[in-house]
C-alpha cells in the first residue's frame, strides 16, 4: 500500500498563499490527526487492529503545500513496508516545499503532481527511479533555496477555494 486508494483519498487543498506556504519550514506544519478520524480512515481502508508503529495517517497533499484537514486528503501510509514508504514521501514533501518557495515550481503543479501519483512525482523531482537515502541529497538544494528565497515574489493562490483532486 505505497499509494493511497484514489477513490478514498484523491487529495484536497485549502486556500493558501505562497507567503503562508513559505513562512514556515515543512517540519513546523506537521499536524496530529485526531484519534476518531484515524480510526475512521483505518476502517475505510479495511485495516483492523493497526499497530501505530506500522502506519502514519498522512496527508496526501501536505499541509505545508496547502493540503486540507479532510478525510479525502488522509490515508494510512506504511512506515516500513516496501521501498516507497512514509519516510520517502516526507523527503518529497520537503523537496516540493523548497522548490515552491524558491520559485522553481508552481504550488498548483506541486499539489497536482503529489495528488495524482506521489511516487511518480518523487521520480520526477529527484530525477531517479529508486528512492534516495532520506535527506541525503537535500543539503545542496536547501542552501540554494535559502539564497534565492528572499528574492522571489509570487502571487497568492487559492482564490478558487478548497479543491479536491479528481481520480
Amino acid at each position: 500500500m505505497g499509494v493511497p486508494d484514489r477513490n478514498l483519498t484523491p487529495g484536497a487543498t485549502r486556500r493558501i498563499s505562497i507567503a503562508d506556504v513559505c513562512s514556515m519550514a515543512h517540519e513546523e506544519v506537521v499536524r496530529e490527526v485526531p484519534t476518531a478520524l484515524r480510526q475512521e480512515i483505518f476502517q475505510e481502508y479495511g485495516i483492523a487492529n493497526p499497530h501505530s508503529a506500522d502506519y502514519e495517517i498522512d496527508y496526501l497533499i501536505a499541509p505545508g503545500l496547502g493540503g486540507a484537514d479532510d478525510i479525502h486528503n488522509l490515508w494510512p501510509e506504511p512506515y516500513t513496508s516496501g521501498t516507497w514508504n512514509a519516510h520517502i514521501k516526507d523527503a518529497l514533501e520537503e523537496r516540493l516545499h523548497q522548490m515552491v518557495c524558491a520559485g522553481k515550481l508552481d504550488l498548483t503543479t506541486a499539489q497536482t503532481d503529489i495528488a495524482k501519483d506521489w511516487i511518480a512525482a518523487y521520480k520526477k523531482y529527484f530525477h531517479t527511479d529508486e528512492p534516495l537515502a532520506p535527506r541525503s541529497d537535500l543539503s545542496g538544494f536547501v542552501g540554494e533555496s535559502l539564497r534565492t528565497l528572499g528574492r522571489v515574489v509570487l502571487p497568492a493562490i487559492g482564490s478558487r477555494g478548497d479543491r479536491r483532486f479528481p481520480s
